[in-house]
C-alpha cells in the first residue's frame, strides 16, 4: 500500500515538474522575445513540456507554459512577415523611383 502512494507521489512530482519547466520555459521565451535565437527554442520547448505535462496530469502550468509558447512562435512569425512585407514593399518603391 505503502509503495503505491510512493509511486503515485512520484508521476504527480514529475508532472508538476514538466508543467513547471514549461511555463518557465514560456515566460522566458516571451521576454526574450527580440533575441529570437534564445525565444524560438524555448518557446518550442514550452510547447513540447505543456503538452507532456498536461498528460501526465498537471494542467494549470502546463496550459499556462503551451498558451506562452503558441503566443511567442505566432508573435515572431508576425513580427517577420511584416518585416518581409517591408522590405518588399521598400524595394518596389525605390525600383519605381529609379
Amino acid at each position: 500500500m505503502e509503495e503505491e502512494n510512493k509511486t503515485t507521489q512520484t508521476v504527480a512530482q514529475d508532472s508538476k515538474g514538466l508543467s513547471i519547466a514549461s511555463m518557465v520555459l514560456g515566460i522566458i521565451s516571451v521576454v526574450l522575445i527580440c533575441i529570437w535565437y534564445i525565444s524560438i527554442p524555448c518557446a518550442i520547448l514550452a510547447i513540447i513540456f505543456g503538452i507532456v505535462g498536461m498528460k501526465k496530469g498537471g494542467r494549470g502550468m502546463g496550459i499556462a507554459g503551451l498558451v506562452l509558447g503558441i503566443v511567442t512562435l505566432a508573435i515572431i512569425v508576425i513580427i517577420y512577415l511584416l518585416a518581409v512585407i517591408g522590405v518588399a514593399s521598400y524595394t518596389s518603391t525605390v525600383s519605381s523611383m529609379l
